[in-house]
């Protein structure tokens, strides 16, 4: 049996990196200081196993994320012969956080919301031939499109503003 060591500084580096965030990011969702970010990073100390055990179970609830919605698409294209979709993402995290308290306890961050977005545009182009663009949600220009259409607020009324952006 071996011993799991843990991430050492350049897995911890390139973890924070494929995330997405700044050292300051990750001080703040690991209640930790910049400083220590820095540390860990540089090798000068190891990352507390918390600390790391946070940081990949975000990973691993990103990537659940890309496995879920690709699934959902490729089911959703076995009906429709459409290539092309939109997703939203929210361009500060106020705004991210009006619009989606649900994610908050899992994904904090607008940057780890909008990451979770960018790998599902990817998998989506490799894997299923879809094109998918990321439309940052213009709060007044999508309450306008609600009142026009009669819609009320979801992530199904975000998603169909968002297809409109599409050019």
């Amino acid at each position: 049996m071996s011993k799991n060591t843990g991430l050492n500084a350049i897995e911890m580096q390139y973890l924070r990196l494929s995330l997405g965030l700044s050292t300051e990011q990750v001080a703040t969702i690991t209640t930790t200081s910049n400083e220590d970010v820095f540390a860990w990073e540089a090798g000068e100390k190891d990352a507390p196993v918390a600390v790391q055990k946070k940081l990949l179970d975000i990973d691993d609830i990103i990537e659940m994320q890309v496995l879920n919605t690709t699934d959902g698409i490729e089911e959703l294209f076995k009906k429709e012969p459409k290539r092309r979709l939109a997703f939203v993402v929210y361009p500060t995290q106020a705004v991210y956080t009006q619009y989606n308290p649900e994610f908050l306890s899992s994904l904090p961050l607008t940057e780890l919301y909008s990451t979770a977005a960018w790998r599902i545009k990817k998998e989506c182009k490799l894997v299923l031939e879809v094109d998918v663009s990321l439309v940052a949600l213009d709060a007044e220009a999508y309450k306008a499109y609600r009142a026009e259409n009669g819609l009320s607020e979801s992530r199904e009324s975000r998603a169909k503003w968002a297809a409109t952006q599409l050019v």
